[in-house]
């Protein structure tokens, strides 16, 4: 390398060096987005998109994310918690799941909207985030399949029908027993994919997870309570191939331990017991799904 050649790079590795203390305080800035927190963060609301109704009505799909890994949080109807114009009720969620929940609830809005707005407004720790929604023509989505195409028996499937037959009160120390009635076409037809991609080789899977070496060193775990799976995701319980019945608390002032996660259903109905840590008034959501559509049912329980 000649001296003018050394003496280039010389200069600019300075330069370099110079230039990090003025990166340093936008990096700096980003830091909160980067780190992972179990609790003490806000709730973002979204707006995921709209859909047609045959009515000329329009579908406004929002969902949320929760910025924290374990800490779920309530937030009631009123000033931290509204949809305007309309409001402040409109179906909304007052409990928040950990992380990502997409395109949860929708909101109608009648065929002369226009070019109004749909604000969702959330404040927690007073901090206070929107969501807004419009007919903007790139956000039309297709809600049930995302605009993926459809075979023939997907498109003759039908959502399956849900009625739950629970008692409206309990006491906190006997829990309650959710009975679900579901009837459904039987479509689509379930195929034991999710019990073959449980019977693959390691290293067979789809994606394939890699394995490291034997012997190698176990990565810490800190938080076990996050379930991360073999990717380093975190990951949720899934539904059985077939026909299920699943729970969330949509309103209520504390979480609800639902087991099984997923109930099969089996001779038209499907049971589920729910656990309660605090007493208080709850909704629950209860979903019936067929591998494809879902249909959901409120219920309303005084835990006493």
């Amino acid at each position: 390398m000649s001296n003018t050649s050394k003496l280039l790079v010389a200069a600019a590795v300075i330069a370099s060096l110079v230039g990090m203390p003025q990166l340093a305080p936008a990096q700096l800035d980003h830091l909160p987005y980067m780190l992972k927190y179990n609790k003490g963060q806000n709730v973002q609301p979204i707006f995921q998109g709209w859909s047609r109704n045959p009515d000329g009505t329009f579908e406004m799909h929002l969902g949320y994310l929760n910025r924290n890994y374990l800490e779920e949080l309530h937030v009631p109807i009123g000033p931290d918690n509204h949809i305007e114009p309309g409001g402040p009720d409109q179906g909304q969620p007052t409990y928040f799941y950990t992380r990502n929940n997409r395109q949860i609830f929708s909101v109608t809005v009648p065929a002369d909207f226009g070019n109004q707005e749909l604000i969702w407004t959330l404040t927690v720790r007073g901090t206070t985030e929107r969501a807004v929604a419009w007919l903007q023509p790139e956000w039309e989505i297709d809600p049930t399949f995302g605009g993926r195409r459809q075979g023939e028996e997907n498109l003759r499937n039908v959502a399956p029908t849900i009625s739950l037959n629970s008692p409206a009160s309990v006491s906190i120390r006997d829990g309650l027993t959710l009975t679900a009635n579901v009837t459904d076409d039987g479509l689509p037809t379930p195929r034991g994919s999710r019990q073959l991609q449980r019977n693959r080789a390691v290293g067979q899977e789809i994606p394939p997870i890699l394995v490291p070496p034997e012997g190698t060193p176990e990565p810490p775990t800190n938080l076990p309570q996050l379930n991360v799976n073999a990717r380093g995701r975190q990951s949720r319980p899934s539904p059985p191939e077939g026909l299920s019945v699943s729970y969330i608390v949509w309103r209520g002032p504390a979480g609800v331990v639902f087991e099984p996660p997923f109930a099969a259903v089996e001779g038209g109905s499907a049971a589920t017991a729910a656990t309660f840590a605090r007493p208080g008034d709850y909704v629950l959501q209860a979903r019936a799904y067929d591998g494809a559509k879902s249909t959901y049912e409120f219920i309303n329980v005084t835990v006493n």
